[in-house]
């Protein structure tokens, strides 16, 4: 059942042209933003809404998915009226909610339309956001996590016509205790990066991000169809952290790296099936888990232990920094992670322990793999 919150009573606040939401984790942002346009959809004949996020990977992992479970629990038919195609939900009265991606420059560039949302805007080019602002006849809602000032700031936030509400996990009385209670865990920790965490995660205020381990990296659409050497990384999870299954290849001198699994409670027959037809590849595991890799290889999987030693985490770190990293947009936590990870202690090449479950699996094959001697291969 969908249940109303304090978030939803602000956003619902909000009456100027340009409507700013900035909210730490949990606070329901787009899930409060959401209802507030099919609202709008329904009660105005003939309204056009575009959601736009920074990738159609990110939309169908955050918007979309909260959008049909909105729409599902206020009883609306979904599958009548949503096209797969083009992403875009029409409504009996003419209006529809269309969602696109900020990566997709015709669309940027093309129709007009009444109303805007931009979801994770921090993840979006003031260009963009430009082109499609200029586009809008009516208002614009933005949402994000403050992880550090960007375009918002300078450009929006404290102009005439723009609004501006801070949300947190407080506004959202649907959130669970356990969650509320991990979430609180962090205001208490002695550490600068969990001090970070809980101001912006936490309290919903502008943070900074110092000291971030990779920037040496871009998305692209797919995998190349032929590399020097290919492989698999698998880091080990369970309740409260996800397993996750990478695979990474090398070529044009640069990493390609994939997401394939990133997900909680799977057990090792769990991953066998899931995992079935990456069976013939080659996979370096985390070596914590003898066990698990011993249940895998009985399920007929190449899998080995990783190396690990006292200097391990930061000369894989190192390898991982030496050549340009191409990381698929269908890859949404492998990109959260790479914007997230940070160093701890610099200076002794510590970096902190969260957000690392993909890059773990990445460091595991890339520290055995980069410099490695063999040919080229194309894709079977």
């Amino acid at each position: 059942m969908f249940k109303k919150t304090t978030a939803q009573a602000k956003i619902k606040r909000l009456r100027k042209r340009v409507r700013v939401v900035q909210g730490g984790t949990s606070s329901s942002k787009t899930f409060s933003i959401i209802p507030t346009l099919i609202m709008y959809a329904t009660h105005n004949k003939g309204v056009e809404i575009s959601i736009v996020s920074e990738s159609i990977p990110h939309l169908r992992r955050g918007a979309i998915r909260d959008f049909i479970k909105i729409m599902q629990s206020i009883g609306n038919p979904i599958e009548s009226n949503f096209n797969k195609s083009t992403l875009t939900y029409y409504f009996s009265n003419g209006s529809f909610i269309e969602f696109f991606s900020a990566d997709q420059s015709d669309k940027l560039r093309g129709a007009r339309r009444d109303v805007l949302f931009v979801n994770e805007a921090n993840n979006v080019s003031w260009e963009a956001y430009h082109q499609m602002a200029i586009r809008t006849r009516r208002f614009i809602y933005i949402d994000y996590n403050p992880t550090s000032e960007f375009w918002a700031h300078k450009e929006l936030i404290g102009q005439p016509d723009t609004d501006f509400v801070i949300l947190t996990y407080k506004d959202n009385e649907a959130l669970e205790p356990a969650i509320v209670k991990e979430i609180e865990a962090a205001q208490y920790k002695d550490d600068p990066y969990w001090q970070n965490w809980w101001k912006v995660y936490g309290l919903g205020q502008v943070g900074s991000l110092q000291g971030t381990i990779f920037n040496n990296w871009e998305q692209v659409d797919k995998m190349p169809d032929s590399f020097k050497w290919k492989g698999y990384g698998l880091d080990w999870g369970f309740s409260n952290d996800p397993t996750a299954f990478v695979e990474v290849c090398e070529f044009d001198d640069k990493i390609w790296i994939n997401e394939i699994l990133y997900e909680t409670q799977l057990t090792n027959s769990d991953l066998a099936e899931r995992l079935k037809d990456y069976k013939r590849w080659e996979t370096i595991a985390d070596s914590a888990e003898p066990k698990s890799i011993e249940d895998l290889r009985r399920f007929g999987f190449r899998i080995r232990p990783c190396k690990k030693g006292a200097d391990s985490v930061r000369a894989g770190i190192q390898k991982m920094q030496q050549k340009k990293l191409m990381v698929t947009k269908n890859s949404t936590n492998i990109i959260k992670e790479l914007r997230g990870y940070q160093w701890k202690d610099e200076k002794d090449g510590v970096p902190i322990d969260n957000l690392n479950h993909a890059l773990d699996a990445i460091r595991y094959i890339c520290s055995e793999k980069i410099n490695a001697r063999s040919g080229t291969y194309n894709i079977r």
